[in-house]
């Protein structure tokens, strides 16, 4: 049985993963520094065309909901070079870390992606709660009911 992509002991996960990974200056960024708040995690790479579709929604979400304290971060599975010319171009306005394909693929595997295919999205609530996971480009419907969702419960 599934919820939202969910297996029931995803949705029952006490607390998110704690990881680390390097944004795009090569500087390690834990995931604990956005405790607290409610986050939207993207899985993505490059090569992976409905991931690039699916950027200028979040790009707009984030800038959207920016002050409801939601933030938006994006794990590559990719190499920084490319990651990072491509954020520049976008104008990607929230963090982007990368992981190789083996660690990124690991960690998206602990927030319920059992199929490891990107793009795959989870929107976490400030108890860090999975709330709503999404294999395959998500719409953006969907993702504003989520992170409505999280921050009604966070007030």
């Amino acid at each position: 049985m599934t919820l939202n992509g969910l297996t029931p002991a995803v949705l029952a996960q006490e607390t998110i993963p704690s990881f680390s990974l390097p944004d795009l200056s090569g500087q390690k960024q834990a995931m604990s520094q956005w405790k607290g708040k409610t986050l939207v995690i993207n899985f993505w790479a490059t090569w992976c065309q409905s991931c690039l579709k699916e950027m200028s929604d979040f790009i707009q979400l984030q800038a959207q909901y920016a002050k409801q304290n939601v933030q938006f971060i994006g794990i590559a599975i990719d190499e920084i070079a490319p990651v990072t010319a491509f954020t520049a171009r976008l104008g990607v306005n929230y963090p982007t870390l990368v992981a190789s394909e083996w660690e990124g693929f690991n960690l998206s595997q602990q927030f319920g992606n059992t199929a490891n295919i990107v793009p795959y999205t989870v929107v976490i609530n400030p108890d860090e709660k999975v709330i709503f996971s999404y294999a395959g480009a998500v719409k953006k419907d969907d993702l504003v009911a989520a992170i409505n969702k999280a921050t009604l419960k966070s007030h």
